[in-house]
């Protein structure tokens, strides 16, 4: 049993500025793994990438990278394709080099488009992006499909499955539990859901986790400390199983609720144990 715990960007007590604070503060709370946040934009060279990488293999974090947001692979307009691709190329290239394992992506927007339509261009896109990583000499980084929280996004735990089987494993889901909570309101089987990523031959698991805000009767995509969904239920399912996996926190309070859930999962090993 592997498990990796850590932030999506940069821990808020970092002392002083810049990602080797950030990685330096994860070492110091003995937590072991980053979310390289290139959400909003890409910032970091090609040589800022690989020494960021080294400092990671000395202190034994594990890197993975959230890609831009602003990524549609079912658009109708080409240039928002071209673009899309573009962007997560250069996230391949620096995870390359950083030595990160997985690209969490946001893959697209239905639109007008049925679910199986918007499955095939999505396909179609990441099969080109797979054609040129493989022209790249690409061995480590592999692309991540995110499950998605909304209904109008192309993200559902079936299809970044199908596409994990379909591009032979060089599109790996990126499990968002809470967006699968969220978009089948408010209900998760933990379970189910680790039980058909196992079936699937998934070895390894790259995960978020955050709770979410409640509006009305429906839990929406605002990241809120953790408590609903539960993580519990999560912890004992790793627990019990030995699973191998990385659970990159989402919540507002990054590296307090990282720690939350590392003592919870101590405390489910060391419960087992006595069993």
């Amino acid at each position: 049993m592997r498990i990796y715990i850590g932030t999506q960007g940069l821990p808020a007590t970092a002392r002083g500025h810049g990602i080797e604070a950030g990685l330096r503060r994860l070492h110091e709370l003995g937590l072991n793994a980053l979310e390289v946040d290139f959400a909003h934009g890409i910032y970091l060279s090609m040589e800022e990438s690989r020494d960021l990488g080294r400092l990671a293999d000395e202190l034994g974090i594990r890197l993975s990278i959230h890609a831009p947001y602003y990524i549609n692979l079912c658009s109708e307009d080409e240039e928002v394709i071209r673009r899309s691709k573009h962007r997560i190329l250069e996230c391949v290239e620096r995870g390359e080099v950083m030595h990160a394992d997985t690209i969490a992506i946001h893959s697209a927007f239905y639109g007008k488009r049925s679910k199986e339509e918007a499955y095939a261009m999505v396909r179609a896109g990441y099969e080109s992006i797979v054609d040129e990583m493989r022209s790249m000499g690409i061995k480590h980084v592999r692309l991540g499909a995110e499950t998605m929280a909304r209904r109008n996004q192309f993200g559902t735990l079936d299809e970044v499955l199908r596409l994990y089987k379909d591009l032979n494993g060089w599109v790996r889901p990126y499990v968002d539990f809470a967006h699968i909570f969220a978009r089948n309101d408010g209900r998760i089987d933990y379970a189910d859901v680790i039980d058909r990523l196992l079936n699937a031959g998934l070895e390894y698991i790259n995960a978020h986790f955050t709770g979410l805000a409640r509006k009305g009767y429906r839990y929406v995509d605002v990241h809120r400390p953790i408590g609903e969904p539960q993580f519990e239920p999560l912890a004992l399912e790793i627990v019990r199983r030995r699973l191998d996996i990385t659970i990159i926190c989402e919540s507002p309070l990054l590296e307090l609720d990282c720690l939350r859930m590392r003592n919870i999962l101590e405390f489910m090993s060391m419960e087992l144990s006595l069993d």
